[in-house]
């Protein structure tokens, strides 16, 4: 727990009506959350979450979701609302980001935007177009592709059909080349066309300041590594085998993220109990090497060194706050 002694509200800005939005983000098991809450209760401000994992009702061991100590009483928005039945998308965050938001800053508070999935930001910062809803016969379509010829396969086949964005998209971002398909299927145009068509950027975009985790690699796949081992024995399979009890369907959204799509093959008979353990470290690695990638490309990221829960990080951030 960090201890300060001054007002750190008075010192940001507190008289201007169009403050800051400061937005918590880096790689998975960097401490994102503990920074934020920190952030939070220094600038009487409430955490609105971006990880689109943790949206889930339901899917808890493996997510890493605040608990209740954690969150020292600091109010969290966007977590744990979403039935994992749903096709909940990136734009469907956005709108009810911007709606969160708005009430916050209502009652004189600072939002502290918190989570790992760039592409929720983004499409927050830069709405998307207004796309077709779902085909859920074509996802499903794709989705049986995917399964059987891999993601490479569903990059390809977008290749064939529109290469700006298959350019654009890399080959193992299966849910957003599989959107990119949709898209075109479902209206004979193709995404990258589509793209500028963008809906308006909420009046706060340009408010937003993003500062990214960077701590030493080494110790974070070392983190990784444990929390993972953590999960499997803190009774992640058992709580799969209630989620696929309770009718929630492999192919779903929340049960493809990390070791859940580990422990549903190792269900099945496809691997051994030790071998979804050990792919499921590798798997949250190379996500984690994907997330830097990503906030590397936002060009106004400020990066922080060092894990969120350490003090030493949170006074780098006030000096670039300040």
């Amino acid at each position: 727990m960090f201890v300060f002694a001054d007002n750190i509200t008075d010192r940001v800005s507190s008289t201007n009506p169009h403050k800051p939005i400061y937005a918590i983000s880096g790689p998975t098991a960097s401490g994102k959350t503990a920074l934020a809450v920190e952030l939070a209760l220094n600038l009487d401000g409430e955490v609105v979450n971006f990880d689109s994992v943790q949206i889930y009702q339901g899917i808890q061991i493996a997510t890493a979701k605040p608990t209740e100590e954690e969150k020292r009483g600091v109010p969290h928005h966007l977590i744990d609302y979403v039935d994992p039945r749903i096709n909940y998308t990136a734009a469907d965050w956005a709108a009810d980001a911007i709606q969160k938001i708005a009430e916050i800053e209502s009652r004189g508070k600072a939002p502290i935007l918190v989570g790992g999935t760039g592409f929720y930001l983004r499409t927050l910062r830069e709405p998307l177009f207004e796309s077709p809803k779902t085909d859920k016969e074509l996802r499903e379509r794709l989705r049986s592709i995917k399964a059987v010829r891999s993601p490479e396969h569903l990059h390809k086949m977008l290749k064939r059909v529109d290469r700006e964005s298959a350019e654009r998209l890399m080959p193992r971002d299966y849910p957003r080349v599989m959107r990119a398909l949709e898209v075109y299927f479902q209206t004979g145009k193709r995404f990258s066309l589509q793209q500028p068509n963008r809906m308006q950027r909420p009046e706060f975009a340009d408010r937003i300041r993003l500062y990214v985790l960077e701590p030493p690699r080494d110790e974070l796949y070392e983190k990784i590594n444990c929390r993972t081992e953590a999960h499997f024995a803190s009774g992640l399979i058992d709580e799969v085998k209630v989620l696929l009890a309770d009718g929630i369907p492999t192919s779903s959204n929340a049960l493809g993220a990390h070791a859940y799509r580990r422990v549903c093959e190792y269900l099945n008979g496809e691997r051994t109990l030790d071998s979804a353990i050990e792919k499921s470290k590798q798997d949250v690695r190379n996500y984690a090497k994907r997330q830097l990638t990503w906030f590397r490309k936002e060009a106004d990221a400020i990066w922080l060194n060092g894990f969120g829960d350490q003090a030493s990080t949170f006074d780098e951030l006030m000096k670039k706050i300040l």
